[in-house]
């Protein structure tokens, strides 16, 4: 398959399961606290890669470790920790709205500190699509006012976290297999998961006995394997086959997945949320068209 098709392919899975990840965080603190959501999603997540894996480990070179862990510890270990919080105060629609901040600091991190050159018609592309993002705020604002949106922080850290770390492996990883990256990154952010995890209490009895528990971990089991395991490897593939704002630019198609699960499970939409979808649409179109 061309690489052009390629991306594009990688792109819509990409959007489809991240864009139903903020459902499952949402329905996973229903019986779980955000610690004990980001923990259980890192730990499922490296199970799940360590079978099919973790071989691959000793492949990687004692020089690229250190790119390996900080990938790992910004594009997933506090990123995971940072939603869930932050989900505990706004929608999940919301969240996935703000997520897409992600291409904007994806090129402003690129230029001024890896020195990755952006075009001008991405910096335009990357602009109209914050402006659409921008809409779907305001209005979800006006729709939720009674929503704690000093949580839309941690979202903001996660984002420019995530530009960050796409930058790191187009810059540093750019030659080392996906699966590769995304088993190197777990296996230094399951150790900390584990520690995480027993200090927040869950083994306790009351935790352990909890009727939601079990639909909680459910969710996470769904969001581990699908959100996190198979994602992450796609999204390494996508970062080796295209640019990196092509790559995070999926931020704006899962942001449209995020509120049609959002919208089905009794949040809010509103026609101007609506035609914001359509304006970033055009930002993504503008920031990959061809010359």
């Amino acid at each position: 398959m061309a690489a052009n098709t390629l991306k594009w392919l990688y792109l819509i899975l990409l959007s489809l399961i991240w864009g139903s990840s903020f459902i499952l965080i949402k329905k996973g603190l229903v019986g779980l606290t955000p610690v004990q959501l980001g923990a259980i999603r890192i730990i499922f997540t490296a199970f799940f890669l360590f079978i099919v894996g973790f071989n691959r480990i000793t492949s990687i070179k004692r020089k690229a470790w250190k790119w390996v862990v900080l990938t790992g510890l910004l594009g997933t270990f506090f990123p995971a920790f940072l939603f869930a919080f932050a989900e505990t105060e706004i929608d999940s629609s919301v969240a996935s709205i703000l997520n897409s901040l992600v291409p904007l600091n994806t090129i402003i991190l690129g230029f001024l500190v890896f020195k990755i050159e952006s075009t001008k018609r991405q910096f335009l592309g990357v602009f109209i699509g914050l402006l659409g993002t921008v809409f779907l705020i305001l209005s979800g604002a006006s729709i939720n006012p009674d929503q704690n949106y000093t949580y839309v922080v941690f979202v903001i850290i996660a984002t420019l976290m995530y530009a960050t770390s796409v930058n790191i492996l187009k810059r540093y990883l750019q030659d080392m297999p996906a699966l590769t990256i995304a088993v190197g990154n777990f296996a230094a952010i399951i150790i900390p998961a584990l520690i995480i995890l027993i200090s927040s209490g869950f083994f306790k009895a009351e935790v352990l006995e909890a009727p939601t528990l079990k639909p909680a971990l459910l969710y996470m089991l769904v969001l581990s394997l699908f959100g996190t395991a198979i994602a992450k490897v796609l999204f390494n593939k996508l970062v080796h086959i295209a640019t990196p704002v092509f790559a995070s630019s999926v931020t704006y198609l899962m942001t449209i997945v995020a509120v049609f699960w959002g919208v089905l499970d009794g949040e809010r939409f509103s026609f101007i949320q609506a035609l914001a979808t359509l304006i970033i649409l055009l930002g993504i179109y503008l920031s990959n068209k061809r010359k």
